[in-house]
C-alpha cells in the first residue's frame, strides 16, 4: 500500500513557476513509477510526467508534448518524495494536479497507476 499527499498547488500568474510535492508513505516507494496527471474542469484526466523507480541505473522520466521543456519531475527516495517543477506556466495548465503511483516501469496511462493523491489545485492567470 501507498499513500500519497500533494502539495504546493497555488495561484500564479502566466510566465510563473510553483513547484508540486507529493509526499508518499511505505517503505516501498523507491520501487514504483511516480507520475504526475492533471485534469481541468470538463476534461478528461491526462498525463504529464512520470519518473521510473531509481534502482541501479538512473531515473527515467517521460513528459507529455505539451509540458516539454517547462516542467521537470525528480524524485527523492530518501524522502519519499516526488516532485514537479513548473516554469513559465501558462493559462492552460490550470488544473487539479494529481501524483500517482505505478508498478509498471515508464507507465503512461491512467489504468496504469495503481495509488492516487487526492490532487492540488494550479491556476494560471493570464
Amino acid at each position: 500500500q501507498v499513500q500519497l499527499a500533494e502539495s504546493g498547488g497555488g495561484l500564479v500568474r502566466a510566465g510563473g513557476s510553483l513547484r508540486l510535492s507529493c509526499a508518499g508513505s511505505g517503505r516501498t516507494f523507491s520501487s514504483y513509477t511516480m507520475g504526475w496527471f492533471r485534469q481541468a474542469p470538463g476534461k478528461e484526466r491526462e498525463f504529464v510526467a512520470a519518473i521510473s523507480w531509481s534502482g541501479w541505473a538512473s531515473s527515467q522520466t517521460i513528459y507529455a508534448d505539451s509540458v516539454k521543456g517547462r516542467l521537470t519531475i525528480s524524485r527523492d527516495n530518501a524522502k519519499n518524495t516526488v516532485y514537479l517543477q513548473m516554469n513559465g506556466l501558462k493559462p492552460e495548465d490550470t488544473a487539479v494536479y494529481y501524483c500517482a503511483a505505478s508498478g509498471i516501469s515508464a507507465a503512461t496511462l491512467r489504468a496504469d497507476y495503481d495509488y492516487w493523491g487526492q490532487g492540488t489545485q494550479v491556476t494560471v492567470s493570464s
